[in-house]
């Protein structure tokens, strides 16, 4: 794959994310506007999550069936009328039905991925899964910095509009510039595919890494779901242009684990998942003492968006390799245990801070944290024959690629 398809996957990748992560940095002037109690707030997001779950089970399977550039360029132009309907909204209802359509569709996020995966070489795929879903935190995070000046300048559902504009334009340049996504065989039909994703959570590489998955995003949604509020309150009381900025700490974290594809093309996609997981747990001390040093905040920060894009990009490389016959599928069940991880953490964050604070709320994500941490350990323990993932190539023989050497042992560390 060339530079410039990597990089408009990526971009795609960053659009189509935006758009459910925005309301992060503006969930006080939307909450006031549309009359949502503070506490609440935190549902902008979780709805937009809750439609991704959605479209994560009904549309990413279509990827192992259909077209991918098509579906892409589909679900592209469907997000930007979600944007537009959010952007428009007179009331919350309305606001929350938009968001949940944009939800659904921005699962060609997943779709997108799987692209990049299925056209790679197999010496390269970690590579141009790590660039093109570094497009997926550049999204969340750049997207919070774009939110916090477009609201600044001409309020909230501004950056919608922005958005939505972005949206179709890329719809029209994913058919002008990628080739065809075509394979030799194909799933029986939509059915089965759909039903036989029932079937991966006997997978133990595929729930493993799911749970971690689960855990990472909801520490994740914890701190940039949250992080909005106590800044506006004393003693910062920044504005929404100000905390937007914020986002810039966490491109520098995402932009430091760029590498994280290489080292999973290199065979070290578990050890590299522990670190990580370590970090992320040791970043919410930092983050804790938001109170009374935002550099402080900012280096944790930092160390947080290093970690969960880490982490990911090694996830979503293991199950690529392990299953090259159905990536859509496989990426999209994976993005199931993301998509209830991040709206748990965006959910919970806004009301455990409405209670109990930020020192709460630090807790609960650094909780989050340990968990995915617990996760990987205790899958670090010998594993049986039965273990061992299946793929084409046979049961009990990894998919070539997966291990960088020899044995099954590296499959799934």
């Amino acid at each position: 794959m060339g530079v410039w398809p990597r990089v408009l996957l990526a971009v795609v990748c960053g659009v189509a994310v935006a758009s459910i992560y925005v309301a992060q940095p503006v969930l006080e002037p939307m909450g006031r506007e549309l009359g949502v109690p503070a506490e609440l707030t935190g549902w902008f997001v979780a709805v937009g999550q809750i439609g991704y779950l959605a479209g994560l089970v009904l549309l990413v399977p279509l990827g192992d069936m259909l077209d991918r550039r098509r579906l892409i360029a589909v679900h592209l132009a469907l997000t930007a009328a979600g944007l537009v309907l959010t952007a428009s909204a007179p009331t919350a209802r309305v606001a929350f039905a938009g968001l949940a359509v944009v939800g659904v569709f921005a699962v060609v996020v997943q779709t997108t991925v799987a692209y990049a995966a299925s056209v790679s070489a197999a010496g390269e795929r970690g590579r141009n899964i790590g660039v093109v879903t570094s497009g997926v935190v550049v999204g969340i995070l750049g997207g919070r910095i774009l939110a916090g000046w477009f609201t600044g300048m001409w309020g909230w559902r501004s950056i919608y509009i922005a958005l939505a504009v972005l949206a179709a334009g890329l719809a029209v340049l994913v058919l002008a510039v990628l080739r065809g996504d075509e394979r030799a065989e194909r799933p029986a039909g939509y059915r089965h595919v759909v039903a036989s994703l029932g079937g991966l959570f006997r997978d133990r590489l595929f729930l493993t890494r799911g749970l971690i998955a689960f855990f990472l995003f909801a520490s994740f949604g914890t701190l940039w779901s949250g992080l909005s509020l106590p800044l506006t309150d004393p003693p910062w009381q920044l504005s929404e242009t100000q905390i937007g900025l914020f986002g810039i700490a966490g491109l520098a974290g995402a932009f430091g684990a760029a590498h994280a594809g290489r080292w999973a093309d290199a065979g070290r996609a578990g050890p590299v998942t522990g670190i990580a997981l370590a970090l992320l747990v040791a970043s919410w001390a930092a983050v804790a003492q938001l109170s009374w040093s935002l550099w402080i905040l900012v280096a944790g920060i930092v160390v947080l968006d290093f970690a969960v894009q880490a982490a990911h990009v090694s996830n979503q490389h293991l199950l690529a390799v392990t299953h090259p016959d159905r990536t859509s599928s496989v990426i999209g069940g994976y993005m199931v245990f993301y998509s209830l991880g991040s709206a748990l953490g965006a959910a919970a964050t806004t009301v455990v801070f409405a209670t109990s604070g930020w020192a709460a709320s630090s807790l609960l994500g650094a909780a989050f944290a340990g968990c995915a941490l617990a996760v990987w350990a205790i899958d670090r323990r010998p594993h049986t024959d039965g273990d061992v993932p299946t793929s084409r190539h046979g049961r009990g023989r990894p998919a070539d690629g997966a291990t960088g050497r020899t044995g099954h042992r590296h499959v799934l560390d």
